[in-house]
């Protein structure tokens, strides 16, 4: 889901970041934040269907719909492994349909010290350059490794955090009642080499009991109905733009309810031209192995 609803390796960052569920760990290597958790985060499986809320722009599109299917495993000790796959159909008008799969495979060390990705996409039945690689932590800088679309090494600043790091920060972020968070991430997307800064906006706490509009199987869930949860809107910006006027433009937001357990609902994602809504269809809680 770029700006024009182009499925590309982009969507693993929104997607991961609205859907990762992750375990909070004590602390991060070098000194980074530390994230006091009552308790581990939940293996799960979510679908959500999405559709068009609304169109704008000089690329308005009459209608888009799809589904993402995500399931996420692990724990602090063994690392955290994420499934994604993320079928669109995009209705431009005139009988100008664009149908994609997106698939992907990632696997982040429970410190942020290592992340591991592969990601496919098709578009009407043609397939992208697959992106495979891995990023390593190391002192002050994280070294990338792709073996696809091509072989490449380099480096980016240790600043730099990964998806499920990203998640960590955010929530603990919240419940420091911090309202404001900027973070620069890297997630593999954009042929393995994007690099983006974020802005997240956070807002006030919303406790298990307090009655909601618009339930969903994960409201309804008697593991998650006595968790808080934070509305939270990201917006990520290309780090290698210029900005114009001083001012630069998010290359999308995102919002959703971002529960202390790493589960979230009630997605918006705004690509500028087009804004689409990601309701939780189904909701499964997994078996996980507890850290020894």
């Amino acid at each position: 889901m770029a700006r024009r609803f182009r499925i590309s390796s982009r969507d693993i960052r929104s997607v991961l970041l609205a859907t990762a569920a992750v375990a909070v760990v004590s602390g991060f290597a070098g000194g980074r934040v530390q994230a006091a958790a009552s308790g581990p985060f939940l293996a799960h499986q979510a679908l959500y269907e999405l559709k068009l809320v609304k169109s704008r722009g000089s690329n308005s599109i009459n209608n888009a719909r799809g589904r993402i299917l995500y399931n996420f495993s692990g724990s602090a000790c063994e690392g955290y492994t994420s499934e994604f796959r993320q079928v669109s159909e995009l209705d431009s008008g005139e009988g100008k349909l664009t149908l994609s799969d997106l698939r992907s495979t990632s696997w982040e060390d429970g410190a942020g010290k290592s992340y591991r990705f592969k990601i496919a996409t098709r578009m009407n039945d043609t397939d992208s350059s697959p992106v495979d690689g891995v990023a390593e932590r190391s002192g002050d800088h994280i070294t990338v490794k792709l073996k696809q679309p091509e072989a490449k090494t380099f480096t980016l600043d240790g600043s730099t955090v990964f998806p499920t790091e990203q998640i960590q920060r955010i929530i603990a972020a919240a419940r420091e009642g911090k309202s404001l968070l900027e973070l620069t991430v890297y997630d593999g997307s954009d042929n393995g080499e994007k690099v983006y800064n974020t802005l997240s906006v956070i807002g006030q706490p919303i406790p298990g009991d307090r009655s909601i509009a618009s339930p969903d199987p994960s409201t309804a869930n008697d593991v998650m109905k006595p968790l808080t949860r934070w509305p939270v809107t990201v917006s990520y910006y290309d780090r290698d733009a210029k900005a114009k006027d001083g001012e630069q433009t998010p290359v999308y937001a995102m919002s959703f309810e971002l529960f202390e357990n790493g589960v979230s609902r009630a997605l918006v994602l705004d690509y500028n031209d087009f804004v689409i809504s990601g309701a939780m269809g189904k909701f499964d809680v997994r078996d996980s192995k507890p850290c020894k």
